[in-house]
């Protein structure tokens, strides 16, 4: 054999021996698991949350050879789950006891565990459930105490293992406190109800406390609105209900936040998964996914999923002790969140969230919140760009291409006009241009992954807004042979600078950090590129005619010279009056509308 092959078949041996089998049993053959009851899913090793499934039974008390109902149910989907009884003294000894009948046996299957025939139940398909219902009769050796134990997965690497069950008893047996093997005790969740109707605004600032999006939407009648309201409820005011709306696109969610920023907040939940609602509530430690989802602490649990709108109703204590929850009875900045979910599990909202402009305290008198989806910051970015390039780097630029020959005997600072005024512009320019990029980088405190192209233009018009000072600093003076080389770079770059900035802040107008009203804000922006190209055109072509007329016998034509010279000296001075202040309307309208968002 070559030695090529001598080290492919040593690599590969060295691969197989050091191999570690990765099992995903959909159809629930799983008697590899029978002592363990964790799934090989990728190497996942389960949930450290509270389970939302629980097992009962029918009885607490038997003798042998009765046959006990035993119920798996949830709160939310499965698509696989485990069920098997153990010697309750006994719990880790991996011997499963008794048997187990069938009640659909399309839906489930009999497992064989220890050499004994049907001690464990499982899924016959990853079909997707939120019930099972199953049969075990007690041997005739059966211990004195019994404990069921199930692994339930939701989804693939979304499991929990060996949750525990009831324990049931031998008939002349005294019940005594045990201790759960399990680091994941099961939660007694309530049964949620459904809603009789939609929710409605009306009330708000009166009996509850609103906030919404759009400002003075109604749940009722809009299913685009984003609603949530409080209210404490009863005479001492010890429990707040929660009333939640959206779009029923997958999930609505609110936390309760001490800042403006994402992470450390207290996160309340409105799961759709297929035609059912779950409520929950949970924790966010930062840019992550929320943990430990509970609905511990929650009470009179309601929901409706119709009309192309999500709501939910709950309500919870204001002070919950050891449970990771916040005190209602502070105030904290409320944020509305949604996005789609996948399996039952959320993602990544799909929008900015909506944060109060303000603390609230959760158990004051009623008042309707006022929200942005865009943070401060943010705001100041886009406003600052939209100055710099729509106003004084747009005049600037105009100077440049037309008045040179403008206001040839005076001097400003010793320099022409013209070109201390483009200077002193495009030097602000630059400088709002390096500040309003530095403020994404602040809030995101890193790159943005989402937001398109946007940031790369934005980087690449930076580069070039200082490479122009720069280079300007270099220029070869008047007289130099190569001081053409510098004017036609330092135009073109300019120009190209200006086209690449229209484009960053058609696209940055379309940013969920700022949502501008769309396409409201394109239009604007279009319009504003209309009118300044069309100045730019009408003046370079009324350059290029004068010119043409000065070619000829200049002496035939002098005194309709000065007189022409006068009437264009106006028009310039109009045309630059009329591009500051129409810029500066388009420019107002555009920031009007970042404040109000």
């Amino acid at each position: 054999m070559s030695p090529v092959g001598l080290c492919f078949l040593f690599f590969f041996s060295v691969l197989v021996c050091h191999w570690e089998p990765v099992c995903c049993y959909a159809n629930g053959k799983v008697t590899k698991a029978c002592g363990s009851m964790k799934p090989h899913h990728g190497g996942a090793s389960g949930q450290t949350t509270l389970s939302p499934y629980q097992l009962q039974t029918n009885t607490s008390t038997f003798s042998p050879g009765d046959q006990i109902r035993v119920i798996l149910s949830g709160t939310s989907y499965f698509e696989g789950f485990l069920l098997q009884a153990r010697d309750a003294a006994q719990p880790e000894s991996a011997s499963a006891i008794g048997s187990f009948t069938l009640t659909n046996p399309d839906r489930m299957q009999l497992l064989t565990c220890n050499n004994h025939q049907g001690s464990a139940v499982s899924q016959t398909s990853d079909a997707r459930q939120t019930e099972v219902v199953v049969i075990w009769t007690a041997p005739q050796d059966s211990p004195n105490e019994v404990q069921f134990f199930v692994t339930v997965v939701a989804h693939y690497k979304v499991f929990w293992l060996k949750v525990p069950g009831p324990i049931i008893y031998q008939h002349g047996i005294t019940p005594h406190p045990h201790q759960t093997t399990s680091t994941h005790p099961t939660i007694q969740p309530t049964t949620p109800s459904i809603l009789p109707g939609p929710f409605t605004s009306e009330g708000c600032g009166q009996s509850k406390s609103c906030l919404l999006d759009p400002p003075g939407c109604d749940p009722e009648k809009d299913p685009h609105c984003f609603y949530m309201s409080m209210s404490t409820e009863g005479t001492d005011k010890t429990s707040v209900m929660f009333e939640l709306s959206g779009p029923a696109e997958g999930y609505v969610s609110f936390a309760l936040s001490w800042d403006t920023w994402m992470g450390n907040d207290d996160v309340y939940l409105c799961i759709k998964d297929e035609d059912r609602v779950s409520v929950s509530a949970a924790f966010v430690s930062g840019r992550t996914y929320p943990e430990d989802h509970s609905q511990s602490g929650l009470s009179s649990v309601s929901w409706r999923l119709a009309d192309g709108s999500i709501q939910c109703r709950f309500s919870r204590p204001v002070k919950l002790t050891n449970q990771g929850r916040f005190d209602l009875d502070q105030g904290y900045f409320l944020f509305l969140a949604s996005g789609h979910t996948q399996y039952g599990e959320i993602r990544k909202h799909s929008r900015q969230p909506l944060i109060s402009r303000d603390r609230k305290l959760i158990t004051g008198p009623p008042q309707v919140l006022r929200g942005s989806r865009s943070p401060t910051i943010m705001k100041m970015h886009g406003a600052l760009m939209l100055l710099a390039w729509m106003l004084t780097g747009s005049v600037g630029t105009f100077i440049a291409s037309f008045y040179k020959p403008d206001w040839p005997n005076q001097t400003l600072f010793g320099q022409k006009v013209w070109f201390q005024v483009h200077r002193g512009l495009m030097m602000l320019t630059v400088i709002l241009t390096v500040v309003a990029f530095c403020l994404p980088f602040i809030y995101r405190k890193g790159w943005s992954t989402d937001a398109g192209v946007h940031p790369h233009l934005g980087c690449c018009v930076l580069v070039l807004s200082l490479i122009q000072p720069i280079a300007a600093m270099h220029r070869p003076p008047p007289d130099s042979n190569r001081r053409f080389i510098f004017n036609w770079t330092h135009s073109s770059i300019g120009i190209f600078t200006e086209i690449l900035a229209v484009a960053t802040m058609l696209l940055g107008v379309g940013q969920t950090s700022l949502p501008l009203p769309s396409p409201w804000a394109t239009s604007v922006l279009i319009g504003y590129v209309v009118w300044v190209a069309s100045l730019k055109v009408a003046l370079g072509w009324h350059s290029r005619y004068r010119k043409s007329l000065g070619s000829g016998d200049q002496q035939a034509i002098l005194p309709e010279q000065i007189q022409q010279s006068h009437w264009v000296s106006l028009i310039k001075s109009l045309s630059l009056t009329a591009l500051a202040l129409v810029n500066c309307g388009l420019l107002i309208a555009l920031l009007s509308s970042i404040a109000d968002i």
